[in-house]
């Protein structure tokens, strides 16, 4: 699905799965449930009528379809690694990246990539790619790892950008640096200089040539003679010198006949003009590759890296790519391969539908055709087997890349992901048999998550006692973890499972299955509004677009349409590719007509005006951080001017890493024109920052012009809100709360928590705590007004606060670290160690990690806090009270 990363769809499993032929890929055309397509059709054209014919519509559509059942349900195996104890893995990881070689460190931050997929924080996972890039040695690596960074803002997505543009944007992503090989400690920030480069037209007239010198040898092919200068050929390679200058007859010959060499004349006339130029620019791409071919045939590796080189430069497209890349393997020519490759790689996913691409990459001999240049690498294929599942978890492109991914992996990690990824795959294709072999072997290279595939395999297979056994064995030897109690669910049948479900929710409330399983339950019984209570409680904290459509599906056996339209109009938004779960409507047609035309019926909300950032940043409030990068992809495409555009260009930078860039976007859009957003998005960049005095006396001027210009109530209030905050840090309480108030009179409710601020530092807790109470009746769902009112209050009524913030959202880690800290005051040390292992074995959250570590320092247990703080440091290596903490804790230890 296009903007959605496969695990997020993972996360996202339909409850009547739609038969794996019929969804197989993005480019099959629908082709069956005319009938439904014709009710679908009468249902839209309805909709845009009044409401009670809006009404009678839905209900004729959705008549022939039953709700879903318990029996239909079941959660995904995820198809990522998933070590039992992440934080242990974590802070080994964390330990051989301190110690290890240079040539060692790229791929070593790809490991920890691929464990931190679990967590599914973009920003972490970005950090990993950019970290990996900045440490890459070798071409391909770079060529790899660059794509993949582009990739990741799905840039294919983005009107009127080319693939190998570069124009002096970030060097990690830039396609000439990429062909470049060493090791360059270059910064994240640091700029390319391709956008100041001039091209000039060179001929062999131009060309500075040294003095005539005598011409002492001739070559014979045929009846042609070149004349060339002995020394000059005889420098090309250790062959030539022993030929021109050894014990050889030619080297008292005038003339030596070279008919049988494999050159033709023109190209050894180019031999010649290169022996004295050493350049090639002046030569045809032909001529240059029968060079190369010549280089390759008498040991010339100065001619051949050059014209290596030279041919890799000048690769611009795929059907370049197509034309050069068997020429690369055949004369081992590794940059030229590389920069094909780099084309392929840039231009995903259009390139999955390239069969001549495909064939070159997935075929049984692509891994021995490409390791000739020593590039069957497993970095390679990692790259392209996430994209392709991104695509389809079910087509014949994503199991073959898979295969070789398999075929390249080395390390045991690397076998684990690649086979248990593919056991994912085969399990969607529904070839069981194949799958549980998959996972078995990803099992047997230390991969106990894939050991709930083997059971799953041999639950689809009729073998539940034997997958019941299996995944029994896995509580009783291991922590036990609420995957292994949900996974245990499926083989039981009544209270048993309800018992496993509650289990697995308890150790782990992020699951979202159980919830499901909960309210199908519930409307078994008849009592569909304690099923859609049910389902509130989960969509409440973590809004999935699963659990969105189930509830929909409720509103419609209630017959509350509106509210069923409600939940299909928010699923889109989120995911505009979703597939609805009725095996009796082809997917990919419904999917067609829904976005097509629903989508239209709100773009108020959605494309269009999704241009206003608000919506785009409460996106970003839900943790819905596809949806927001898509909406600024579609808002950027949709922008009407050149200024507005460089304004979503600069969130799109900005949320994928790119500080620096942000700020050049948004000081292009200002010389253009000076508009609100792009004052406040330098301002929102800016503050970003632990700020100096200066540093906040600038963010207050560019907030303030920002209010100058015109813009809607909501995006006023949140610079409002900001530009208080900023007062509040300096010390200018009377002037913040003059923008909070000023923020609240626009109904901008969040401004109640700054107003609170204001009156604790003010040391006025009572009125602060009154503020918060205002905020939570507004928004009596919102767990953060819960959270942040228990810091204006005494112990007890704190901890009711935050116990009610950790029921509406069990997510949020701040009550955790709260009620852990008062446990230490207490001198109740191994409760309050126990109160964040609760937490961190379903969220490892970086501020979590760092308290315990200081537990286990004041308990001296020094092991552990240097465990916990290197696993701290693979999710943020520059957190600086846990690097202090970690060099004290080494210290004490020796």
């Amino acid at each position: 699905m296009r903007g959605m990363k496969f695990t997020e769809r993972f996360k996202s499993t339909q409850v009547h799965a739609l038969n794996s032929s019929e969804t197989s890929s993005r480019r099959n055309k629908a082709c069956d449930g005319s009938n439904s397509a014709k009710k679908i059709r009468s249902f839209l054209s309805m909709s845009k009528s009044n409401n009670n014919s809006t009404t009678s519509g839905i209900a004729n559509l959705v008549a022939p379809f039953q709700l879903p059942s318990i029996d239909t349900l079941e959660p995904c195996i995820e198809p990522y690694l998933k070590p039992i104890n992440l934080v242990e893995t974590l802070a080994e990881l964390y330990h051989r990246q301190e110690c290890c070689h240079q040539s060692q460190k790229a791929l070593l931050y790809m490991e920890q990539y691929s464990l931190l997929c679990n967590l599914r924080d973009q920003k972490l996972l970005r950090r990993c790619l950019r970290s990996a890039r900045q440490n890459s040695v070798d071409v391909l690596s770079k060529v790899v790892l660059s794509a993949w960074l582009r990739f990741e803002r799905r840039e294919d997505e983005l009107e009127g950008v080319s693939s190998m543009e570069c124009g002096g944007g970030c060097i990690l992503e830039c396609p000439k640096v990429n062909l470049i090989h060493g090791f360059n400690p270059c910064s994240i920030k640091d700029r390319c200089q391709c956008g100041q480069e001039t091209k000039q037209e060179t001929s062999i007239e131009s060309v500075f040539l040294p003095d005539e010198e005598k011409k002492d040898v001739c070559f014979c092919i045929g009846n042609e003679e070149i004349n060339c200068v002995r020394w000059r050929i005889a420098a090309l390679s250790d062959p030539f010198k022993a030929m021109l200058y050894g014990g050889f007859a030619e080297s008292k010959m005038r003339k030596i006949n070279f008919t049988k060499s494999g050159v033709c004349p023109k190209g050894m006339m180019a031999v010649e003009l290169y022996s004295r130029a050493k350049r090639l620019d002046f030569f045809t791409p032909m001529t240059v590759l029968e060079l190369l071919s010549f280089a390759n045939r008498f040991c010339c590796e100065e001619m051949k890296s050059t014209c290596d080189a030279y041919l890799a430069s000048i690769v611009g497209s795929v059907d370049d790519a197509l034309i050069l890349f068997d020429y690369g393997l055949e004369e081992r020519a590794p940059i030229l391969v590389a920069s094909c490759l780099q084309v392929f790689l840039r231009e995903l996913p259009k390139t999955l539908y390239n069969s001549k691409v495909m064939k070159i990459l997935c075929s049984s001999e692509a891994k021995e055709r490409l390791a000739m240049v020593g590039y069957d690498s497993f970095l390679l294929y990692y790259f392209l087997s996430q994209v392709a599942m991104e695509e389809s978890m079910v087509s014949k492109t994503t199991m073959m890349l898979l295969e070789r991914l398999g075929d390249c992996a080395k390390e045991r990690w690397q076998k684990a992901l690649a086979y248990h990824q593919l056991g994912c795959v085969m399990l969607e294709r529904k070839e069981y048999k194949d799958s549980q072999h998959c996972f078995e072997v990803a099992a047997e290279a230390g991969h106990v998550y894939s050991v709930a595939g083997v059971a799953r395999t041999k639950h689809k297979q009729g073998q539940s006692c034997s997958a019941y056994k299996l995944i029994s064995s896995l509580i009783f030897e291991h922590k036990p973890t609420g995957w292994m109690y949900q996974e245990r669910a499926l083989c039981n049948t009544g209270r048993e499972t309800s018992f496993d479900l509650d289990v697995a929710n308890e150790l782990d409330p992020s699951l979202s299955y159980p919830y499901k399983y909960r309210a199908l339950a519930k409307v078994e019984e008849k009592q569909i509004m304690d099923g859609i209570v049910e389902l509130d409680k989960i969509i409440g904290f973590k809004l999935s677009p699963d659990c969105l459509e189930l509830r929909a599906w409720l509103f419609i056996a209630l017959q509350n349409y509106d509210s069923a339209m409600r939940d299909i109009r928010a699923l889109l938004t989120l995911e505009p590719n979703y597939i609805t779960s009725h095996a009796k409507i082809t997917g990919k047609y419904l999917v067609h007509l829904l976005s097509h035309e629903l989508f239209s019926a709100f773009s108020s909300v959605t494309i269009y005006n999704v241009k206003r950032i608000t919506h785009i940043n409460e996106f970003r409030r839900l943790n819905c951080q596809k949806a927001a990068m898509h909406s600024l992809r579609m808002a950027r495409n949709h922008s009407s001017s050149i200024q507005e555009r460089l304004i979503y260009e600069g969130w799109i930078l900005y949320d994928t890493g790119y500080r620096e860039e942000t700020l050049a976007r948004a000081d292009r859009s200002i010389t253009i024109q000076k508009s609100f957003e792009a004052f406040f998005l330098k301002a929102y960049v800016l503050a970003d920052t632990n700020l100096d005095a200066e540093s906040s006396s600038y963010v207050i001027q560019l907030l303030e012009a920002a209010l100058k210009c015109p813009s809607d109530g909501l995006r006023k209030g949140q610079a409002l809100n900001n530009l208080g905050s900023i007062y509040v840090d300096c010390g200018k309480l009377d002037l913040a709360k003059a923008c909070y108030e000023n923020a609240l009179a626009i109904r901008h409710t969040r401004a109640h928590q700054g107003l609170a601020r204001v009156y604790h530092q003010k040391n006025q807790r009572k009125a602060a705590y009154d503020e918060m109470t205002k905020l939570i009746e507004k928004a009596a769902s919102n767990a953060s007004a819960y959270e942040k009112r228990s810091e204006y209050c005494d112990r007890e009524m704190a901890k009711g606060d935050l116990d009610i913030a950790t029921q509406m959202d069990p997510l949020r880690t701040y009550p955790y670290r709260y009620r852990a800290a008062v446990m230490m005051d207490e001198q109740k040390e191994t409760e309050a160690v126990e109160e964040l292992t609760k937490a961190i074995s379903f969220k490892p959250d970086l501020q979590m990690l760092h308290l315990r570590a200081a537990f286990y320092e004041s308990m001296g247990d020094l092991n552990s806090a240097l465990q916990d703080c290197q696993a701290a440091l693979c999710l943020d290596p520059n957190h600086t009270d846990t690097l202090d903490l970690y060099q004290r804790a080494q210290k004490l230890r020796f």
